[in-house]
């Protein structure tokens, strides 16, 4: 067998081949595209003409140069950048570092230690696009939170009566109301009508006449005025903000109903609907962050650890500490968290579970993490036996606890 560190760059790779012995083969630097996979196949077939006998260390597992390397055939295994830094300290404590020395230093970590690490999940093609999908999604809704934390900043300089009349600036009717009205001066001299017809066109069906005069009347209310120049200047910016707000809703919409149409057409789709508090968008995410390879999770214990639920156990001596596991997918384990958060009120066995955990003295959040690590692993079960969610089988082994609680 043959070792390739391949440290990656966006328009260069340094590629560092050795044997079994650790002696260097071959270096290369290799420009990215068809060119450079061209060059590195035409390397590694000198030394290893069967595929499956290169291995291969690499920093990242996405992108046409990871793809590439997979299809061809070689073991690719996934670095994580901080075990790489800190697997550098191995070699030297100078601080040195280069791009040719990490390339040696990732093909001598696979030489020797790639049982530690693991490979490029297999996972199909209808999975990445759902990964994708959902990343994409939710990458929108963070940045529609960021605007709408600008535009509440900038209010406050300006415009305290908007602030006063929505609590949350990105809500449909606070971006249709103040698409029309971005000054104080403009908001005041707002008619019911013109209120009306702007949460109207916003989306708004219910409460339309009640709501308009909570509007108006606090619009109406005096506060402390800036400049008119300024305020001219602040109406301005915010338009542009409320822009931006109103464009990224329509992307989320459309981008929930690809979403859900590719997490309906994924034949593990129907597992994870049937787990409590999961739905389109929120199964969808955990399904693409997760993949399908069926090998990928040896156990439920590599399932949570991966999600980031699991606690995190630090024993010395006479010493011991459990913390949270801050190390992981963050994008998981943020959906995990959601999921324990509405699973609350969709099955009894995860009530009851939390409010054990609060009865012991937990805070809220850390509570719904221990939720989120037992669901992780409900689901490893069911992927595993390729069973639907059934809260009897799930809860089975706590039914004594959860019969006592409520009686």
């Amino acid at each position: 067998m043959i070792f390739v560190g391949n440290d990656w760059a966006e328009a260069h790779h340094d590629v560092w081949v050795m044997d079994e012995t650790g002696d260097r083969l071959a270096y290369r630097r290799l420009s990215e595209g068809i060119e450079g996979v061209s060059e590195l196949h035409g390397i590694v077939s000198e030394f290893a003409p069967d595929p499956a006998e290169v291995v291969v260390g690499i920093e990242t597992d996405r992108g046409l140069w990871v793809h590439a390397l997979v299809a061809a055939g070689y073991q690719v295994y996934v670095i994580n950048p901080f075990a790489a830094s800190r697997y550098r300290d191995r070699h030297h404590v100078s601080g040195a570092k280069s791009d040719r020395g990490d390339a040696k230093m990732l093909a001598d970590l696979v030489r020797t230690d790639r049982h530690l690490h693991r490979q490029v999940a297999g996972d199909t093609p209808e999975a990445e696009m759902i990964k994708v999908l959902a990343r994409t999604h939710q990458t929108m809704v963070w940045e529609k939170r960021r605007h709408a934390n600008r535009l509440r900043s900038m209010m406050r300089e300006y415009y305290p009566a908007a602030l006063e009349a929505f609590k949350d600036l990105a809500h449909r009717d606070a971006v249709a109301v103040l698409s029309a009205a971005p000054t104080p001066t403009v908001g005041a001299r707002l008619t019911k009508p013109q209120i009306r017809a702007a949460l109207k066109k916003g989306g708004r069906q219910r409460n339309l006449d009640r709501r308009t005069v909570e509007i108006q009347d606090v619009l109406r209310t005096r506060h402390l005025a800036t400049a008119p120049k300024l305020e001219e200047g602040f109406g301005t910016a915010a338009t542009a903000i409320l822009a931006v707000i109103a464009t990224i809703d329509i992307q989320i919409a459309e981008l929930e109903t690809e979403l859900a149409e590719a997490f309906h057409a994924h034949p593990d789709a129907a597992i994870y609907l049937s787990m409590p508090g999961l739905a389109d968008v929120l199964g969808a995410r955990i399904l693409g962050e997760f993949g399908d390879d069926p090998n990928r999770y040896a156990t439920a214990k590599s399932r949570r650890n991966y999600a980031g639920t699991s606690p995190l156990t630090r024993a010395s001596g006479t010493t011991k500490t459990v913390t949270a596991r801050y190390i992981g997918n963050d994008r998981l384990k943020d959906a995990a968290l959601r999921w324990a958060f509405t699973s609350l009120g969709a099955s009894e066995g995860s009530r009851t579970y939390y409010d054990e955990r609060k009865a012991k003295g937990d805070h809220h959040r850390k509570a719904l993490r221990a939720l989120a690590n037992r669901l992780v692993g409900i689901l490893h079960g069911c992927l595993e036996h390729h069973a639907a969610y059934n809260e009897d089988i799930a809860w089975a082994h706590r039914q004594p606890v959860i019969e006592a609680i409520a009686a």
